[in-house]
C-alpha cells in the first residue's frame, strides 16, 4: 500500500454523510464522483483504503482527479472536497435585470407601423431606452430565446 501525501481519513459521521449523499438520486455526477472517491480512498475503510489506481479501474476516472480530490480534502475538509469552485470566462454582459426589460419590451405592443416587433427594432428601442449602452439584434434572439 503506497503512502500518499495527502491522506483520506474521515470519520464515521463524515463517512455516513458520504453515503447518503451517493444513494440519493439527485446530486450531480462531478459531486457523485468525488463522493465516492473520498469513499474508496478512506483510510477507516473497512476493506481498507483503495489505491489511486485501483480507484481509477472501479470509478474510470482520471487518476489526477483523484489526487486533486485526496488534496482538497486534506487541506479544505469535506465540504471544499465536494463542492466545485466557480469556473472561469467572461461574465454575463446583461445582468438579469436588463434580460427581464428585453422580455419585456418584446412582449409589449409593437411601434406604430409595425404588426410585430422584429429584432433589430428592439435592439434600436432598448438602447434608446438606455437598458442597455449597446447590444445587437442577434444577442436580443438569443435572450428571448432563452425565455420561453
Amino acid at each position: 500500500m503506497p503512502a500518499y501525501k495527502y491522506q483520506v481519513v474521515l470519520s464515521p459521521a463524515q463517512r455516513k454523510q458520504l453515503q447518503t449523499l451517493c444513494r440519493r438520486g439527485t446530486i450531480s455526477a462531478r459531486k457523485l464522483a468525488r463522493a465516492r472517491i473520498l469513499l474508496l480512498a478512506d483510510q477507516n475503510r473497512p476493506q481498507g483504503a483503495m489505491t489511486d489506481k485501483e480507484i481509477h479501474e472501479v470509478l474510470g476516472v482520471s487518476q489526477m482527479t483523484i489526487i486533486r480530490i485526496r488534496k482538497k480534502f486534506a487541506t479544505g475538509g469535506l465540504a471544499a472536497a465536494l463542492e466545485e469552485l466557480s469556473r472561469c470566462g467572461r461574465p454575463l454582459k446583461f445582468n438579469g435585470y436588463q434580460r427581464a426589460q428585453i422580455t419585456a419590451l418584446a412582449c409589449s405592443e409593437p411601434p406604430e407601423g409595425h404588426s410585430q416587433w422584429s429584432l433589430r427594432l428592439l435592439a434600436d428601442r432598448l438602447v434608446e431606452l438606455d437598458i442597455v449602452d449597446d447590444i445587437s439584434y442577434e444577442t436580443v434572439g438569443v435572450i428571448l430565446k432563452k425565455t420561453d
